[in-house]
């Protein structure tokens, strides 16, 4: 679909999967930023120019455990819509 100057008008739906796009990666970047924040207090003791084998480790697990943790919570709420839409069919 074009308008009078012949460039393409952008519908409701494009719209909407822009912005949902657009929301997805602003949660990415938010947890991102939490993972760096709770890690960084939970496994650094004192900065210094390295980072030894016992921070990087827990910095390590930290970050997993947190994937781990989101991914669970994701897939639970998915599997909750998943049986609410089946029940409304």
């Amino acid at each position: 679909m074009t308008d009078l100057f012949g460039t393409e008008k952008i519908s409701d739906k494009d719209l909407q999967e822009f912005l949902l796009i657009e929301k997805q990666k602003a949660q990415f970047n938010a947890q991102i930023h939490e993972f760096n924040s709770v890690c960084w207090d939970k496994c650094m003791d004192k900065p210094s120019n390295k980072l030894d084998s016992k921070t990087e480790l827990c910095l390590s697990n930290c970050v997993n455990r947190f994937i781990d943790v989101s991914l669970l919570i994701t897939n639970r709420f998915a599997n909750m819509l998943q049986k609410t839409s089946d029940s409304l069919i």
